[in-house]
């Protein structure tokens, strides 16, 4: 009863406040119509990026302003548009829906369901086009996020807040990487959205089955812009997934967001500039290209304590071609990342894997995100192999070398086949710890690569026994070390 006369209350106020005058509005039309978009005439006062609605029910966001004409982008793909038909304002922006609910969920840009299940109720709105964070809300990146790979956990560590960029010719394992790396944020804490651009749908299925088998979708939101979806819909993808976790860190939440890959999104948008008949540039993408990834990445970052604490993590993924590194797209995205992991296919033949090149990847601020312990241990190694990597040349010549240079290269090729790790088999940070101080202290280097597996497993199964915490005494891990492999001091 209190709820019908709060209602009555409000309508009677309503009616009272009512004023009979004048009201102005724009009507549009739609010029031409095809390719997943649609020229409007007659909405003088329209904005980049507002929602049109059409007259059979459908939307368009506007993406191009011209003197005379719009140029919109046709969100619904079975839209009933033709030429003449009416188009009016809203007012409104593009959003998607944010929160718990979304996630074990595989969505479109535009938040519907692309599972089969019923549309996700979300507890709120983020829109998919927003400024990233200010610089005085922003905090030091310096919490770890580890990926259980490692090569990266300790060579080229990633920080939350991070934008790490993962780079490589097609089939050198980017994809694999990024999966892996989602795979161990079992247990840490960190809800992940994955972006797939342009995927064919026989990829995207595989991507979600590992993800589901190895439990990981209980906290993985996927959104996918399929290979034959429309280039707005591929344009938008990244946008939607940056959304969505954006969501969780206002929140003060940590996540990780994937955008596999970001090659297809420039093709996209050149594609949908072309469309728009804007000017081409170099290769002939827009002369905007760089602003669009860079506004997409800036909005990862840490919020500081009093906005949060939260944390939004970017695995960007960009394709090279042959190797060609200083391209036009990956040269843009390298000056945007905080660092690289490059991905080489001649280590992808050889059975290295992953493959990645070590002296070509670097972490710019990830080192200051490292546990001190592994920091300093993974310092001494890093040393030690970049030395082999250069002694090792001189090896393809048959030049007879001396000991102490011999041995350089037999210690260098060991820490090879250490840092080669299966698929789908995370890492814990206490068993990186473990390995490169017995690495260090010369624990390994009676060990053939044939018997190497059995000593990394002698380690391993030594921390389920005895659990050991990463600010352990250095003598103590060395104690328990050799106590493992049966090495007496």
């Amino acid at each position: 009863m209190a709820a019908e006369a709060g209602l009555l209350e409000r309508l009677a106020r309503r009616v009272d406040d009512y004023r009979l005058t004048l009201r102005l509005g724009e009507k549009g039309r739609v010029a031409a119509v095809g390719d997943g978009i649609a020229w409007v005439y007659g909405l003088p006062s329209a904005a980049v990026d507002e929602i049109l609605h059409f007259g059979d029910g459908s939307r368009g966001l506007v993406f191009e302003l011209q003197k005379e004409r719009l140029g919109v982008i046709l969100l619904d793909p079975a839209a009933n548009v033709s030429s003449g038909s009416l188009v009016s304002h809203t007012g409104e922006r593009l959003e998607i829906g944010i929160g718990d609910a979304l996630l074990g969920r595989v969505i479109d840009p535009l938040g519907k369901p692309l599972d089969g299940l019923t549309p996700p109720e979300p507890d709120g709105f983020c829109a998919l086009e927003a400024p990233s964070p200010a610089i005085v809300a922003r905090d030091f990146v310096n919490r770890p996020l580890y990926t259980g790979i490692k090569v990266v956990d300790t060579l080229i560590p990633i920080g939350r807040g991070q934008r790490q960029l993962v780079i490589g010719d097609s089939g050198t394992g980017k994809t694999s990487l990024c999966v892996d790396t989602v795979v161990a944020q079992a247990g840490q804490g960190v809800k992940c959205v994955y972006v797939m651009v342009g995927q064919k749908r026989s990829e995207a299925a595989m991507v979600i089955d590992l993800l589901r088998r190895h439990g990981a979708l209980a906290y993985t939101t996927l959104v996918v812009g399929e290979a034959t979806a429309t280039p707005g819909m591929k344009y938008l993808a990244p946008f939607a997934g940056c959304a969505v976790a954006e969501g969780w860190m206002q929140r003060g939440e940590d996540t990780l967001v994937i955008y596999d890959d970001l090659t297809t999104h420039a093709r996209a948008y050149r594609e949908l500039s072309l469309l728009m008949h804007r000017p081409p540039g170099r290769e002939a993408y827009p002369g905007d290209i760089f602003y669009l990834h860079a506004r997409l990445l800036e909005r990862s970052t840490r919020l500081g304590p009093e906005h949060g604490g939260g944390s939004l993590t970017a695995l960007p993924v960009v394709e090279t071609e042959e190797g060609e590194i200083a391209a036009y797209i990956p040269t843009n995205l390298i000056s945007i990342t905080d660092g690289q992991i490059y991905l080489d296919r001649r280590l992808f033949a050889a059975g290295v894997l992953p493959a990645v090149d070590v002296p070509l990847s670097v972490s710019r601020i990830g080192g200051k995100a490292q546990h001190p312990r592994v920091k300093e241990e993974a310092g001494r190694m890093k040393l030690d192999y970049l030395q082999f990597l250069e002694l090792e040349i001189f090896t393809r010549f048959g030049t007879k070398l001396e000991a102490g240079t011999e041995a350089k290269i037999r210690r260098g090729r060991l820490l090879r086949e250490i840092l080669k790790q299966e698929r789908l088999s995370p890492m814990a940070a206490a068993f990186q710890l473990a390995w490169m101080i017995a690495f260090n202290e010369g624990l390994l280097d009676a060990c053939e690569p044939q018997t190497l597996p059995d000593t990394l497993q002698k380690i391993l199964a030594g921390l389920e026994r005895e659990p050991l915490l990463l600010d352990a005494v250095r003598e103590e891990w060395l104690a328990r070390l050799r106590n493992w492999l049966g090495v007496t001091p």
